[in-house]
Protein backbone atom coordinates (compact mmCIF):
# COMPACT_ATOMS: atom_id res chain seq x y z
CA UNK A 1 0.00 0.00 0.00
CA UNK A 2 2.54 2.33 -1.17
CA UNK A 3 1.19 6.04 -0.73
CA UNK A 4 2.40 9.31 -2.08
CA UNK A 5 3.50 8.34 -5.14
CA UNK A 6 2.50 10.42 -7.95
CA UNK A 7 -0.38 9.53 -10.57
CA UNK A 8 -1.91 11.17 -13.63
CA UNK A 9 -5.51 9.96 -13.40
CA UNK A 10 -7.11 8.60 -16.49
CA UNK A 11 -10.68 6.79 -16.94
CA UNK A 12 -9.21 2.86 -16.69
CA UNK A 13 -10.36 1.13 -19.90
CA UNK A 14 -10.27 -2.48 -20.95
CA UNK A 15 -6.90 -4.30 -22.51
CA UNK A 16 -7.29 -8.02 -21.71
CA UNK A 17 -9.93 -8.64 -25.21
CA UNK A 18 -7.84 -12.28 -25.92
CA UNK A 19 -7.07 -14.98 -24.07
CA UNK A 20 -3.40 -14.93 -24.58
CA UNK A 21 -3.70 -11.33 -23.14
CA UNK A 22 -4.05 -13.24 -20.03
CA UNK A 23 0.09 -13.66 -19.86
CA UNK A 24 0.02 -9.83 -19.02
CA UNK A 25 -2.28 -9.58 -16.58
CA UNK A 26 -0.90 -11.83 -14.74
CA UNK A 27 2.68 -9.65 -15.44
CA UNK A 28 0.67 -6.45 -15.00
CA UNK A 29 1.23 -4.28 -11.76
CA UNK A 30 -2.15 -4.21 -11.33
CA UNK A 31 -2.22 -7.97 -10.69
CA UNK A 32 0.94 -7.55 -8.10
CA UNK A 33 -1.16 -5.13 -6.56
CA UNK A 34 -4.10 -6.45 -6.27
CA UNK A 35 -3.28 -9.78 -5.04
CA UNK A 36 -0.89 -8.06 -2.57
CA UNK A 37 -3.82 -6.22 -1.08
CA UNK A 38 -6.12 -9.29 -0.81
CA UNK A 39 -3.07 -11.14 0.85
CA UNK A 40 -2.31 -7.73 2.76
CA UNK A 41 -5.76 -7.74 4.39
CA UNK A 42 -6.14 -11.29 4.60
CA UNK A 43 -3.08 -11.54 7.02
CA UNK A 44 -4.69 -8.17 8.55
CA UNK A 45 -7.71 -10.26 9.51
CA UNK A 46 -5.91 -13.56 10.91
CA UNK A 47 -7.65 -14.46 14.16
CA UNK A 48 -10.01 -11.68 14.30
CA UNK A 49 -13.58 -11.26 15.30
CA UNK A 50 -16.22 -8.93 12.78
CA UNK A 51 -17.25 -7.50 16.83
CA UNK A 52 -13.47 -6.71 17.81
CA UNK A 53 -12.10 -3.25 18.39
CA UNK A 54 -10.92 -0.91 15.69
CA UNK A 55 -10.22 2.02 14.34
CA UNK A 56 -12.68 4.12 12.11
CA UNK A 57 -11.37 6.59 10.04
CA UNK A 58 -13.33 9.54 8.83
CA UNK A 59 -13.10 7.91 5.01
CA UNK A 60 -14.16 4.85 6.23
CA UNK A 61 -17.39 6.47 7.77
CA UNK A 62 -17.59 8.39 4.56
CA UNK A 63 -17.71 5.36 2.61
CA UNK A 64 -20.70 3.91 4.72
CA UNK A 65 -22.37 6.85 4.06
CA UNK A 66 -22.02 5.77 0.52
CA UNK A 67 -22.77 1.94 0.58
CA UNK A 68 -25.98 3.21 3.30
CA UNK A 69 -26.64 5.61 -0.02
CA UNK A 70 -27.41 2.61 -2.59
CA UNK A 71 -28.68 0.83 -0.03
CA UNK A 72 -31.56 3.67 0.58
CA UNK A 73 -32.02 3.41 -3.57
CA UNK A 74 -32.73 -0.36 -3.38
CA UNK A 75 -36.12 0.93 -1.42
CA UNK A 76 -36.29 3.91 -3.45
CA UNK A 77 -36.83 1.30 -6.65
CA UNK A 78 -38.61 -1.73 -5.67
CA UNK A 79 -39.29 -4.24 -8.39
CA UNK A 80 -41.53 -4.76 -11.50
CA UNK A 81 -44.41 -6.79 -11.85
CA UNK A 82 -42.98 -8.89 -14.82
CA UNK A 83 -43.23 -12.17 -16.67
CA UNK A 84 -39.99 -13.41 -15.83
CA UNK A 85 -38.90 -14.35 -12.17
CA UNK A 86 -35.01 -13.45 -12.52
CA UNK A 87 -33.66 -10.30 -13.32
CA UNK A 88 -35.81 -8.22 -12.54
CA UNK A 89 -35.74 -4.60 -14.71
CA UNK A 90 -36.12 -2.22 -11.97
CA UNK A 91 -32.55 -3.32 -11.53
CA UNK A 92 -31.55 -1.23 -14.41
CA UNK A 93 -33.13 2.03 -12.79
CA UNK A 94 -31.49 1.50 -9.56
CA UNK A 95 -28.36 1.47 -11.66
CA UNK A 96 -28.93 3.84 -13.77
CA UNK A 97 -28.65 6.27 -10.81
CA UNK A 98 -25.42 4.74 -9.60
CA UNK A 99 -23.98 5.32 -13.00
CA UNK A 100 -25.22 9.23 -13.02
CA UNK A 101 -23.70 9.54 -9.57
CA UNK A 102 -20.64 7.33 -8.75
CA UNK A 103 -18.32 10.51 -9.40
CA UNK A 104 -19.66 12.80 -6.93
CA UNK A 105 -20.38 9.96 -4.49
CA UNK A 106 -16.78 9.18 -4.99
CA UNK A 107 -15.55 12.42 -4.89
CA UNK A 108 -16.57 13.12 -1.17
CA UNK A 109 -14.51 10.26 -0.23
CA UNK A 110 -11.53 11.48 -1.72
CA UNK A 111 -9.56 14.27 0.23
CA UNK A 112 -9.64 17.30 -1.43
CA UNK A 113 -6.11 17.40 -2.61
CA UNK A 114 -6.99 13.71 -4.40
CA UNK A 115 -10.33 14.65 -6.12
CA UNK A 116 -8.90 14.72 -9.17
CA UNK A 117 -8.62 10.77 -9.04
CA UNK A 118 -12.87 10.45 -8.84
CA UNK A 119 -13.48 9.70 -12.46
CA UNK A 120 -11.16 6.67 -12.43
CA UNK A 121 -11.76 5.33 -8.70
CA UNK A 122 -15.96 5.95 -9.52
CA UNK A 123 -15.09 3.30 -12.50
CA UNK A 124 -14.44 0.40 -10.27
CA UNK A 125 -17.57 1.30 -7.98
CA UNK A 126 -19.82 1.23 -10.81
CA UNK A 127 -18.18 -2.47 -11.66
CA UNK A 128 -19.00 -3.68 -8.92
CA UNK A 129 -22.69 -4.12 -8.15
CA UNK A 130 -23.24 -6.27 -10.79
CA UNK A 131 -23.85 -5.88 -15.00
CA UNK A 132 -26.98 -3.69 -15.90
CA UNK A 133 -27.51 -5.41 -19.14
CA UNK A 134 -27.65 -9.28 -18.18
CA UNK A 135 -28.68 -8.21 -14.69
CA UNK A 136 -26.36 -10.15 -12.84
CA UNK A 137 -23.49 -10.08 -10.56
CA UNK A 138 -20.63 -12.10 -10.03
CA UNK A 139 -16.66 -12.66 -8.71
CA UNK A 140 -15.74 -10.09 -11.54
CA UNK A 141 -17.51 -7.55 -10.01
CA UNK A 142 -16.92 -8.40 -6.28
CA UNK A 143 -13.01 -8.21 -8.01
CA UNK A 144 -14.28 -4.64 -8.70
CA UNK A 145 -14.96 -3.77 -5.09
CA UNK A 146 -11.75 -4.76 -3.73
CA UNK A 147 -10.22 -2.92 -7.01
CA UNK A 148 -12.31 -0.03 -5.93
CA UNK A 149 -10.60 0.18 -2.18
CA UNK A 150 -7.10 -0.77 -3.52
CA UNK A 151 -7.36 2.53 -5.44
CA UNK A 152 -8.53 4.74 -2.13
CA UNK A 153 -5.58 3.06 -0.66
CA UNK A 154 -2.61 3.91 -3.44
CA UNK A 155 -4.01 7.50 -3.12
CA UNK A 156 -3.80 7.81 0.50
CA UNK A 157 -7.73 8.11 1.44
CA UNK A 158 -7.46 4.98 2.85
CA UNK A 159 -4.45 3.68 5.20
CA UNK A 160 -2.45 0.58 6.43
CA UNK A 161 -4.44 1.10 9.69
CA UNK A 162 -7.81 0.98 8.19
CA UNK A 163 -7.09 -2.59 7.53
CA UNK A 164 -9.39 -4.36 9.35
CA UNK A 165 -12.23 -1.66 9.13
CA UNK A 166 -11.74 -2.13 5.55
CA UNK A 167 -12.71 -5.37 5.71
CA UNK A 168 -15.19 -5.82 8.68
CA UNK A 169 -16.72 -2.83 8.28
CA UNK A 170 -17.09 -1.47 4.32
CA UNK A 171 -16.48 -4.54 2.78
CA UNK A 172 -18.91 -6.76 5.08
CA UNK A 173 -21.80 -3.71 4.15
CA UNK A 174 -21.10 -3.81 0.71
CA UNK A 175 -21.86 -7.36 1.19
CA UNK A 176 -24.61 -6.69 2.69
CA UNK A 177 -26.20 -4.56 0.12
CA UNK A 178 -25.09 -7.09 -2.89
CA UNK A 179 -27.09 -9.62 -1.05
CA UNK A 180 -30.06 -7.03 -0.73
CA UNK A 181 -29.32 -6.31 -4.35
CA UNK A 182 -29.08 -9.87 -5.34
CA UNK A 183 -32.87 -10.65 -3.63
CA UNK A 184 -34.57 -7.65 -4.21
CA UNK A 185 -33.94 -7.91 -8.04
CA UNK A 186 -33.68 -11.39 -8.50
CA UNK A 187 -29.97 -11.39 -10.14
CA UNK A 188 -28.72 -13.93 -12.02
CA UNK A 189 -25.40 -15.69 -10.75
CA UNK A 190 -22.64 -14.55 -13.58
CA UNK A 191 -20.42 -17.22 -14.90
CA UNK A 192 -21.75 -19.49 -11.99
CA UNK A 193 -20.09 -22.71 -12.07
CA UNK A 194 -23.59 -23.99 -10.33
CA UNK A 195 -22.74 -26.67 -7.93
CA UNK A 196 -19.26 -26.91 -8.51
CA UNK A 197 -18.66 -23.11 -7.91
CA UNK A 198 -17.67 -22.22 -4.14
CA UNK A 199 -20.75 -19.99 -3.99
CA UNK A 200 -23.02 -18.17 -6.55
CA UNK A 201 -21.49 -14.75 -6.11
CA UNK A 202 -18.89 -14.31 -3.72
CA UNK A 203 -15.75 -15.69 -3.12
CA UNK A 204 -13.27 -12.78 -1.30
CA UNK A 205 -15.15 -13.15 2.23
CA UNK A 206 -14.65 -16.94 1.86
CA UNK A 207 -11.15 -16.35 2.05
CA UNK A 208 -10.81 -13.31 5.15
CA UNK A 209 -13.38 -15.57 6.84
CA UNK A 210 -11.31 -18.26 6.98
CA UNK A 211 -8.28 -16.24 8.10
CA UNK A 212 -10.37 -15.01 10.79
CA UNK A 213 -11.13 -18.28 12.25
CA UNK A 214 -7.08 -19.37 11.93
CA UNK A 215 -5.98 -20.40 15.68
CA UNK A 216 -10.01 -20.83 16.71
CA UNK A 217 -9.82 -23.02 19.90
CA UNK A 218 -13.07 -24.46 19.18
CA UNK A 219 -14.09 -24.01 15.77
CA UNK A 220 -13.08 -25.99 13.19
CA UNK A 221 -14.00 -26.17 9.60
CA UNK A 222 -16.83 -29.54 9.91
CA UNK A 223 -18.41 -26.91 12.66
CA UNK A 224 -19.52 -24.65 9.64
CA UNK A 225 -21.85 -26.73 8.07
CA UNK A 226 -23.87 -27.32 11.51
CA UNK A 227 -26.66 -24.82 11.31
CA UNK A 228 -26.80 -24.56 15.35
CA UNK A 229 -22.58 -23.33 15.27
CA UNK A 230 -23.93 -21.05 11.88
CA UNK A 231 -26.67 -19.41 13.97
CA UNK A 232 -25.01 -19.06 17.33
CA UNK A 233 -21.76 -17.15 15.91
CA UNK A 234 -22.59 -15.55 12.46
CA UNK A 235 -22.34 -12.25 13.93
CA UNK A 236 -18.66 -12.55 14.73
CA UNK A 237 -17.53 -14.51 11.21
CA UNK A 238 -17.60 -13.18 7.36
CA UNK A 239 -17.48 -16.94 6.70
CA UNK A 240 -20.47 -18.11 8.52
CA UNK A 241 -22.51 -14.92 7.09
CA UNK A 242 -22.14 -16.56 3.73
CA UNK A 243 -23.13 -20.26 4.98
CA UNK A 244 -26.33 -17.96 6.52
CA UNK A 245 -27.42 -16.60 3.01
CA UNK A 246 -26.47 -19.67 1.33
CA UNK A 247 -28.72 -21.73 3.45
CA UNK A 248 -31.48 -18.75 3.41
CA UNK A 249 -31.31 -18.78 -0.31
CA UNK A 250 -30.84 -22.51 -0.81
CA UNK A 251 -33.40 -25.82 -0.56
CA UNK A 252 -32.02 -29.20 0.15
CA UNK A 253 -29.09 -30.51 1.42
CA UNK A 254 -25.99 -28.85 1.77
CA UNK A 255 -23.44 -31.53 0.50
CA UNK A 256 -25.68 -30.88 -3.16
CA UNK A 257 -26.55 -27.77 -3.26
CA UNK A 258 -23.20 -26.12 -2.05
CA UNK A 259 -20.43 -29.41 -2.80
CA UNK A 260 -17.13 -27.48 -2.70
CA UNK A 261 -18.17 -25.64 0.51
CA UNK A 262 -18.73 -29.60 1.70
CA UNK A 263 -15.79 -30.58 0.74
CA UNK A 264 -14.11 -27.86 2.61
CA UNK A 265 -16.18 -28.59 5.44
CA UNK A 266 -13.69 -31.86 5.16
CA UNK A 267 -10.19 -29.92 5.76
CA UNK A 268 -8.76 -30.33 8.78
CA UNK A 269 -7.61 -27.22 9.75
CA UNK A 270 -8.53 -23.05 8.84
CA UNK A 271 -5.05 -22.58 7.86
CA UNK A 272 -5.21 -25.26 4.74
CA UNK A 273 -8.94 -23.77 4.14
CA UNK A 274 -7.36 -20.82 4.02
CA UNK A 275 -4.52 -21.38 1.68
CA UNK A 276 -6.59 -23.72 -0.74
CA UNK A 277 -9.30 -20.97 -1.16
CA UNK A 278 -6.48 -18.44 -2.03
CA UNK A 279 -5.00 -21.10 -4.73
CA UNK A 280 -8.17 -21.77 -5.68
CA UNK A 281 -9.04 -17.94 -6.12
CA UNK A 282 -6.06 -17.35 -8.36
CA UNK A 283 -7.27 -20.49 -10.82
CA UNK A 284 -10.84 -20.00 -10.70
CA UNK A 285 -10.93 -15.88 -10.74
CA UNK A 286 -8.14 -14.66 -11.60
CA UNK A 287 -7.08 -16.95 -14.22
CA UNK A 288 -10.19 -16.84 -16.03
CA UNK A 289 -10.37 -14.68 -19.02
CA UNK A 290 -14.19 -14.78 -18.87
CA UNK A 291 -13.71 -12.63 -15.33
CA UNK A 292 -10.96 -10.99 -16.24
CA UNK A 293 -11.81 -9.46 -19.85
CA UNK A 294 -13.96 -7.04 -18.23
CA UNK A 295 -11.16 -5.74 -15.82
CA UNK A 296 -10.25 -2.15 -16.36
CA UNK A 297 -6.75 -0.71 -16.10
CA UNK A 298 -5.78 3.18 -15.61
CA UNK A 299 -3.56 4.62 -13.91
CA UNK A 300 -3.83 3.26 -10.47
CA UNK A 301 -4.35 -0.27 -11.30
CA UNK A 302 -1.56 -0.42 -14.82
CA UNK A 303 -1.41 -2.51 -17.02
CA UNK A 304 2.31 -1.92 -17.94
CA UNK A 305 4.76 -4.66 -16.30
CA UNK A 306 5.41 -5.38 -12.52
CA UNK A 307 8.51 -3.32 -11.41
CA UNK A 308 10.95 -6.49 -10.27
Amino acid sequence: MAEGASFTFMVPKKEISMVPDMGKWKRSQAYADYIGFILTLNEGVKGKKLTCEYKVSETVEKLMDLLGTLDRWINETPPVDQPSRFGNKAYRTWFAKLDQEAEALVSVVLPADKRAAAPEIAVYLKESVGNSTRIDYGTGHEAAFAAFLCCLCKVGALRVDDQLAIVFKVFNRYLEVMRKLQKTYRMEPAGSQGVWGLDDFQFLPFIWGSSQFIDHPTLEPRHFVDERVVNEHHQDYMFLECIKFINEMKTGPFAEHSNQLWNISAVPSWSKVNQGLIRMYKAECLEKFPVIQHFKFGSLLSIQPAKP
